[in-house]
């Protein structure tokens, strides 16, 4: 079973977060100043022997691959931020492609969404927009990428470089790029490129735009809150979608995020705040494919008040349950959605309290439970 698992690349400084929050900003500085909100809320999480790494350091990204490989963490799936040729948190990547010690197999996530101060909590302040131009930015793209899909790391579905987008219902030009895109592949010596979205709190029901999708990634824990909160009433449901919808127009016609907003405040009014770790794993492993191309995800934890203080979500179990679970939906993976994939939440959102990585609260337990269900179901890859 290929467990790969979302990367986050902000644990360096760039000149744009300098500028926007501070000198020195990187997401450490939101995990080291959390607080806790309610009694036996565990805040600030502290990485094993303060290890507050840089990003830019080579020996840190091969610390990360064989630090995944050796509990069975197949490969990493890399976000990137790129604003119709700016692009931001780049370093990481760039250097991973030309170091081949970082030895471990590595797809791309576009985070297509607009730059704003929402890793701050502040949902309505807009950095960078979100802008798509026409096909000669869509090539200038697609070549910046051509080497990362050449790289004999990369990730391949049906024999071809696996693509994701992050949020495909604000692209006004999805069908004109996929077109392109897949074209400039054969003409690049590649078979074309698997596309496929991440699927996060609402089912994306334009089957138009769907269909152009090779793969549908169910992203989780969002996909699975929608599940438990998706009968919040009628009125709530039909808001929600008529917001969904005004937001979807208004990222492909203006570049801005509308979607965002009151999120967050939404969660605390609801009485949302301390989430339920088991009734959200429940779903996961209960749920059926939601399309016949369905890839599932999974989640170690969840606990985003480091960016959004009282106004944030935790939802955090241990090491055995995560263990127990994971087990179970490696099995489902392969009973029910016929998939030898499956997306985890996430090697290293210190700021949102998804990572695997070590702490020193549970020290290695989470990766350890990684490798403890995989060896359960025969399943510890190959790589």
């Amino acid at each position: 079973m290929k467990i790969i698992a979302f990367y986050l690349p902000q644990f360096h400084n760039i000149p744009e977060n300098d500028e926007w929050w501070g000198n020195g900003f990187t997401e450490w500085t939101n995990v080291k100043k959390a607080k806790p909100i309610f009694e036996g809320h565990q805040q600030p999480k502290v990485p094993l022997n303060n290890n507050y790494y840089n990003l830019l350091d080579d020996n840190v990204k091969v610390w990360q691959a064989d630090l995944a490989k050796k509990y069975g963490v197949y490969g990493f799936c890399y976000y990137h931020y790129w604003f119709n040729g700016k692009m931001l948190l780049e370093k990481p990547m760039e250097q991973m492609l030309e170091n081949k010690e970082v030895d471990i197999p590595f797809c791309i996530s576009w985070a297509n969404e607009p730059w704003t101060k929402a890793w701050v909590g502040d949902e309505k302040k807009m950095l960078i927009a979100q802008e798509y131009g026409q096909e000669e930015e869509w090539k200038e793209h697609f070549m910046y990428l051509l080497p990362f899909f050449k790289d004999e790391r990369y990730i391949k579905k049906d024999g071809k470089p696996f693509f994701i987008f992050y949020r495909p219902d604000i692209v006004p030009c999805m069908k004109e790029m996929i077109d392109l895109w897949n074209r400039l592949a054969k003409e690049n010596g590649l078979n074309g490129i698997s596309f496929a979205f991440q699927c996060g709190d609402y089912d994306w029901n334009n089957s138009k735009e769907a269909d152009l999708f090779d793969y549908d990634i169910e992203f989780q824990p969002p996909y699975a809150s929608h599940w438990l909160y998706s009968n919040d009433g009628k009125v709530v449901a039909l808001l929600k979608k008529w917001r969904r919808l005004l937001a979807g127009w208004a990222g492909k016609k203006f570049g801005i995020d509308l979607y965002r907003y009151g999120t967050a405040r939404y969660k605390k009014i609801t009485g949302q705040t301390i989430a339920n770790y088991d009734a959200m794993w429940k779903k996961i492993i209960d749920a059926k494919p939601v399309r016949n191309n369905s890839i599932p995800g999974a989640f170690v934890k969840w606990d985003n008040t480091p960016r959004h203080g009282d106004r944030g979500q935790v939802n955090v179990g241990t090491p055995e349950k995560f263990k127990y679970y994971l087990s179970k939906q490696i099995k489902h993976a392969k009973n029910d959605y016929h998939e030898d994939m499956i997306f985890m939440y996430a090697w290293n959102e210190w700021a949102e309290g998804g990572y695997l990585e070590p702490d020193e609260d549970d020290k290695y337990g989470y990766l350890e439970a990684i490798k403890a269900a995989l060896e359960e179901n025969n399943e510890f890859p190959n790589y």
